[in-house]
C-alpha cells in the first residue's frame, strides 16, 4: 500500500506556476481567470490527480457545482428519461447531479430536500411529492418537475401536459370503437390530473366513466383495480392505466381472467417507460416526453442559479404524444 499523500492545492499551484488563490478561483469556476491560466491549472490538477475538497468549498461558502434531485422512489421507471434529460443539460456546464430518494430514507426522520440543502447544493429539482410546509431557503433555487399534488407555492414548474395526455389516451380508445372503458388510477399529482381529464373526456365522448384504484401507482394497484373493474363491468373492452407499471398489472389481471390482450381487452398505459417498448410487453402508451421535462427543468434551474433577482415563477408544459403498439385494437363485435 502506498503511503504517498494526496496532492494538495499547493502542489497544483507549484506545478502550474501560479498562486494558491488562483488555483482556488479556477476550482470554483471564477470567470475572472484567463483561459491560458485556467488551462495550466486544470492540466496540473489532472497530472497530479488532484480533486477539490468539496467539504472545504462548502465551508468556504463557494458554489459546490452540484444540483440535487429529489425523487419519490428509484423503482419507478418514470424517472429514467427525466434523469437522462437533466444529466444531458447539466453536463455541458460541468455540473454534477446528486440524487435523494424519499422512499429509500423513509426510516429516517429527515426530509430528502433538507438533506440536499444541508449539503449546500446550488439548486434542487423536486421530482417528488412534498409538503407545502417545505422550507425553501432564499438562496437555493428550486424547480418542480412533474405535476405534484402538494408542493410549496411560488416555485417554477416544468411538467408534461397531463390533461392532454389523458385526452389522447381516451380519444385513441374511442376512435378504435371502444365504449366500455375503465380508468385505473392512484395517488399523486400526475395521477390526479390524468384522472380529472380522463373522466371529462369519457363523459364528453359518451362513455360512462368507471374509475378505480387508489394508493401507489404500482403494478399491484393496477392488478387489483383491473380485477375490480372487470368484475363491476363484464362488458369492458378497454382499460386506461395511469402509468405503464399499472398497465402491466392490468394485463396480468386480464390474463388471469382468461382474456386476451388486445383481442378481448385493449390496455393503454402512460409514461413511455423503458418497459413499455420491451418485446414482451409492446404496450400502447402516452409519451409525456419526460426527457424534455428533465431538460427544461435543468435549464430553468441553471438560469435561476445565475439570476440573483429571483424572477417571477414560470410554468412550462410539454406536449405529450401517443405511441401505438400491440396492446390496443378495435373491440370484437
Amino acid at each position: 500500500m502506498s503511503n504517498r499523500r494526496p496532492p494538495t492545492i499547493i502542489d497544483v499551484a507549484a506545478l502550474a506556476g501560479v498562486s494558491k488563490s488562483l488555483v482556488s478561483m479556477v476550482m470554483r469556476d471564477d470567470p475572472g481567470v484567463s483561459d491560458s491560466r485556467r488551462a495550466a491549472v486544470l492540466a496540473a490538477a489532472a497530472s497530479l490527480g488532484y480533486r477539490p475538497n468539496r467539504a472545504a468549498a462548502i465551508l468556504a461558502g463557494t458554489r459546490t457545482r452540484t444540483i440535487g434531485v429529489v425523487v419519490d422512489d428509484f423503482r419507478n421507471p418514470w424517472y429514467v428519461p427525466m434523469l437522462d434529460g437533466i444529466r444531458s443539460t447539466l453536463a455541458p456546464h460541468g455540473l454534477r447531479l446528486t440524487l435523494a430518494d424519499a422512499v429509500a430514507n423513509a426510516h429516517l426522520d429527515s426530509s430528502p430536500f433538507d438533506d440536499l440543502v444541508s449539503l449546500r447544493v446550488d439548486g434542487v429539482i423536486l421530482g417528488a411529492e412534498s409538503s407545502v410546509d417545505l422550507l425553501v431557503p432564499d438562496d437555493t433555487p428550486v424547480v418542480i418537475a412533474g405535476e405534484r399534488a402538494s408542493a410549496p407555492p411560488g416555485l417554477d414548474v416544468v411538467a408534461s401536459d397531463e390533461a392532454a395526455g389523458a385526452r389522447i389516451a381516451v380519444d385513441h380508445l374511442v376512435g378504435l370503437g371502444h365504449r366500455h372503458i375503465a380508468h385505473l388510477t392512484g395517488a399523486g399529482g400526475s395521477a390526479a390530473a390524468r384522472r380529472v381529464s380522463t373522466v371529462a373526456r369519457m363523459t364528453s365522448s359518451g362513455v360512462e366513466p368507471l374509475v378505480l384504484g387508489d394508493g401507489p401507482t404500482s403494478e399491484q394497484t393496477g392488478f387489483d383495480a383491473a380485477r375490480a373493474a372487470l368484475a363491476q363491468n363484464p362488458r369492458l373492452t378497454a382499460l386506461f392505466a395511469a402509468n405503464d407499471v399499472m398497465a402491466m398489472g392490468a394485463i396480468a389481471a386480464a390474463r388471469q381472467a382468461g382474456l386476451r390482450v388486445p383481442e378481448d381487452l385493449s390496455v393503454i398505459g402512460h409514461d413511455e417507460t423503458p418497459l413499455a417498448a420491451s418485446p414482451l410487453l409492446q404496450l400502447t402508451t402516452v409519451d409525456p416526453h419526460n426527457d424534455e421535462v428533465g431538460r427544461l427543468a435543468a435549464a430553468r434551474l441553471i438560469t435561476l442559479i445565475g439570476d440573483s433577482s429571483r424572477p417571477a415563477p414560470t410554468r412550462d408544459l410539454v406536449t405529450p404524444t401517443l405511441v401505438v403498439r400491440s396492446t390496443t385494437a378495435p373491440p370484437r363485435i
